[in-house]
């Protein structure tokens, strides 16, 4: 593996769509209010990716110093663990992606408050320290929260509630209630992916000391667990798209053909034995959430 490669393995790029899921939904929700702004939308964009390569990074770095990626793991070999990147690098690339990611952060807040919503900027400016910190600290360090079972909880709350209430919030300057919805939906369809990931992964991070919820429960938990989290999202989303405000909107229902092959895949999870089946179903996760946003997104861009 080049050093190339190995960078762009690090970044894993099958990773990125899941995580502007929420912005898609977040910014496509402020279109009824005729307050979308392209530009905000294309930097909280950016700021996402930015985070969660920045998430990426540390996650290998993490787990790479930690002796969590060896050969017990299941899933692509890591950068660190392949010894290409070496641990130094990996950190100039950690901060070099904070950096990048924060002044992206900052000039998303300022375009969106200006000079005149101090207070605003400042509660952002410090949610925006938290989502880096929080990126870094999954695995990272001796109080690492995804070696306390916590990865579950900060997924939902970064990757649904705020991707999608932040995002519109950026645009709209108010805070819908009802939002919530589709912010649950998607922040529990990013955690099952999660709750995917550690299902593989449960051999290398029981023996490493990882204590994920799934290594903390094993099997019988983690299957009735990951078919709560896909089902509430459906119930949750069904709901958010039959609310007077969209249920007018031409083909508002078609977001939920993204269910579907969740649908299939829960059928393969019942039936799984073998960690090694179920690499391939993390990607039908991650982008049947992409695609969920993404239709819902642009459904409600034609309505205006």
């Amino acid at each position: 593996m080049s050093k190339t490669a190995a960078w762009i393995s690090a970044a894993r790029l099958r990773t990125l769509p899941l995580s502007i899921s929420g912005i898609l939904v977040g910014t496509a929700l402020a279109l009824p209010s005729n307050q979308f702004d392209v530009s905000i939308f294309w930097l909280a964009i950016a700021t996402t990716l930015g985070l969660q390569i920045l998430s990426n990074f540390a996650n290998d770095y993490g787990d790479g110093v930690k002796g969590t990626d060896n050969d017990e793991r299941i899933g692509p070999m890591r950068a660190l663990q392949s010894g290409v990147i070496s641990g130094k690098e990996m950190k100039k690339g950690i901060i070099l992606t904070s950096i990048v990611t924060a002044i992206l952060a900052l000039s998303l807040i300022y375009i969106s408050f200006g000079k005149e919503n101090f207070f605003l900027s400042l509660l952002f400016i410090g949610l925006g320290a938290s989502a880096i910190i929080a990126a870094i600290k999954y695995t990272v360090g001796d109080s690492a929260y995804g070696y306390k079972g916590l990865g579950d909880i900060f997924v939902f709350l970064f990757f649904g509630i705020m991707s999608v209430l932040g995002s519109n919030f950026l645009m709209t300057k108010q805070l819908d209630v009802w939002l919530f919805l589709p912010a649950i939906s998607i922040g529990l369809l990013s955690s099952a992916v999660l709750n995917l990931n550690n299902m593989r992964d449960e051999l290398s991070d029981r023996n490493s000391k990882k204590m994920t919820l799934v290594v903390k429960g094993g099997k019988k938990f983690a299957k009735p667990y990951h078919f709560s989290l896909i089902l509430l999202a459906f119930i949750c989303m069904v709901i958010f798209l039959n609310l007077d405000t969209y249920s007018s909107y031409n083909w508002i229902l078609l977001p939920l053909l993204a269910f579907i092959p969740l649908a299939i895949h829960l059928r393969k999870i019942y039936h799984y034995t073998d960690p090694k089946t179920l690499d391939p179903e993390l990607k039908k996760v991650a982008l049947s959430t992409f695609a969920l946003g993404f239709i819902l997104f642009w459904i409600v861009f034609l309505e205006f």
